[in-house]
């Protein structure tokens, strides 16, 4: 059976970066990300992309399967009208608008704890809370959620939002605080999580969480385990304590 095709946005980020480098041989990988020379330096195909250019989300999107859509300014604080605008609302419209379009069968969005920031920090926020988010960078990560939410209400697309939280290397002894504590999940978490978003067996909307096993979650991971079979690896307390 031939591998499916994945088109991943933002490849040369963090999390798209770790992404490929795990997976390069288990999906048919199409990277795109503004930065040619990191994506030379990655391998694979390779397509420029600019996600607040329609048409350049169009070609990106021919002839695939699914779209993994991490292409974003991850900064809680960017200017809203100069980078947020631009890249996480408009950017990711036209994501979902040339998955649909090209005939994508799913488009796996890369939303963020800070889409439901605003809740109390006592509160476990679960899977089907609806987003609260502290700052506009939540904002634009909610209008994503929406976003999918609606390009799967006439079934052409299987859409799913991840709720991605604080994704971090720790080690022994280091200090961080409560709120990073809970909310982590390591990388090879997160690219177990994002490949069984692509697998699993989908329908409509779906929202998902992102928070490896640790002791305390910001996020629960309940829902998130029995729809995807995700079986995180990594608990932050315990790689804090040694």
């Amino acid at each position: 059976m031939n591998a499916p095709k994945v088109l991943v946005t933002g490849a040369a980020g963090r999390i798209g970066t770790a992404f490929v480098a795990a997976q390069q041989g288990r999906y048919d990988l199409r990277l795109g990300d503004l930065d040619s020379g990191a994506l030379a330096r990655m391998g694979g195909e390779a397509v420029p992309l600019d996600v607040t250019d329609l048409a350049a989300c169009m070609r990106a999107c021919a002839g695939v399967h699914t779209v993994l859509h991490l292409a974003a300014d991850p900064l809680p604080d960017a200017d809203f009208h100069t980078s947020l605008l631009p890249t996480n609302i408009i950017g990711s419209y036209n994501m979902f608008l040339a998955a649909r379009a090209q005939g994508c069968r799913r488009v796996v969005f890369a939303s963020s704890a800070q889409a439901v920031e605003g809740y109390p920090p006592d509160v476990q926020v679960h899977e089907d809370m609806a987003p609260r988010p502290a700052n506009m960078y939540g904002v634009s990560k909610a209008f994503g959620e929406a976003l999918a939410s609606f390009f799967a209400g006439d079934g052409a697309l299987v859409t799913v939002a991840v709720r991605i939280a604080n994704v971090a290397a720790f080690r022994a002894g280091e200090r961080h605080s409560a709120r990073d504590v809970a909310a982590f999940i390591s990388e090879r978490d997160v690219v177990q999580l994002l490949a069984r978003c692509i697998d699993a067996d989908l329908r409509g909307f779906t929202v998902v969480h992102g928070v490896s096993d640790n002791r305390y979650k910001r996020l629960s991971i309940d829902n998130t385990r029995s729809v995807l079979d995700y079986r995180p690896r990594d608990d932050a307390f315990r790689l804090l304590e040694g």
